[in-house]
């Protein structure tokens, strides 16, 4: 879930195709001029989608790339015996469909209402081939993403239950701050237990069961059923880190 750090841009003209569009602070266009940017989005459109539907399917024709700009996606694998691994979340400003294969090597489906700039594989190339910026951008894309990897198995690998979902919850209010420049206490969670279960390598029980141990300690609470609250953002990273002298 690494995301890309929020820049401060200028004012956009108004009609601009991109106005109001705040998943630019920390996307790959936002490093574009608004010039540029309106030519960006012209070689390109928006898909919608509502819950449930897929952006695409494992084994699409990975003819497409996407930038989220609202609402969540879920990236999942299905394994050879009909078991879902979840690989990670995508939010807005998020930038997906790049492959080493031509073919997509998931599924990425709607956690909730959501909007996606969509642009032809062929035609995004050609637009990056001749702006050394967004190339850049490419490429700390990747890096960030191999972190992530990299991060992601230290979590499954190493960590117990409650430091894995206090992980989670933080990174996910990281997220939420990059986003808007703000300090916050509460992060939405459009993902169901079951979600937050597989790729956390958990049982729904267990994150059932260490979401009960948080909120006794006081570390969070539910500020509603899709909430939650971070009461002592000290504690809960202590926690995370492995310094809480909690038991693995």
């Amino acid at each position: 879930m690494a995301t890309l750090a929020a820049r401060v841009l200028p004012e956009l003209p108004a009609g601009h195709p991109c106005m109001g569009c705040d998943a630019r602070k920390v996307a790959i266009c936002g490093v574009l001029e608004d010039r540029e940017l309106a030519l960006f989005r012209c070689i390109g459109g928006t898909a919608y989608l509502q819950e449930g539907q897929p952006l695409f399917h494992e084994g699409d024709p990975a003819s497409q790339v996407f930038n989220v700009t609202k609402g969540a996606l879920k990236l999942y694998k299905l394994l050879p015996d009909g078991r879902r691994q979840i690989m990670g979340f995508m939010f807005p400003g998020d930038f997906l469909g790049i492959t080493v294969n031509d073919e997509h090597a998931f599924t990425a489906e709607a956690l909730g209402s959501t909007q996606a700039c969509r642009f032809p594989r062929h035609r995004f190339d050609e637009f990056v081939e001749s702006r050394p910026a967004m190339e850049r951008e490419l490429y700390r894309l990747a890096a960030h993403e191999l972190a992530a990897a990299q991060a992601q198995m230290v979590l499954l690998g190493r960590k117990s239950a409650s430091e894995r979902l206090a992980t989670f919850f933080l990174d996910l209010l990281a997220r939420r701050e990059k986003m808007t420049g703000k300090v916050h206490s509460e992060v939405d969670l459009p993902m169901s237990r079951s979600d937050i279960a597989d790729y956390l390598g958990l049982t729904k029980e267990t994150v059932s069961r260490v979401l009960a141990s948080l909120k006794g300690k006081r570390l969070i609470r539910l500020a509603a059923l899709n909430r939650i609250e971070v009461l002592d953002r000290d504690a809960l990273r202590a926690l995370a880190e492995g310094m809480s002298g909690e038991d693995h």
